[in-house]
């Protein structure tokens, strides 16, 4: 079976756009859940908030793009204690379409986009 991840099965989006039928399986990738979003309005296969960053870094990073590559690096640090998790998201990948699902608002400085880039690493 092959190693690598499909280009496009694992995708990233905000958990205030609506959930799409092209979302495959919708992981909440969050510590905490996103405000005013009702569990029914999420559409979430399951939430995996042990591999989000630790609260400490997150108030930490406190999403300022300024702190982004040093949180990218201390978030990545943290995902090594996660490995199976890690081989799960890669392996539900591989077998369909995942979205890490996030709150934040800045889409391009938020662990979604470095937990996708490490699972496809």
């Amino acid at each position: 079976m092959s190693r690598e991840i499909a280009e496009g099965r694992l995708r990233i989006k905000r958990a205030y756009e609506a959930p799409a039928d092209d979302d495959g399986k919708r992981i909440l990738v969050d510590r905490l859940w996103p405000r005013g979003v009702s569990k029914a309005d999420a559409a979430i296969d399951e939430w995996m908030k042990e591999i989000a960053p630790s609260t400490e870094l997150r108030k930490w990073f406190g999403h300022d793009p300024a702190r982004w590559a040093e949180f990218r690096r201390r978030y990545k640090s943290e995902l090594r204690e996660h490995v199976e998790d890690l081989d799960r998201l890669r392996t539900m990948a591989r077998q369909g379409t995942v979205t890490l699902v996030y709150a934040a608002h800045d889409e391009e400085h938020n662990d979604a986009v470095v937990l996708r880039e490490v699972l496809q690493g």
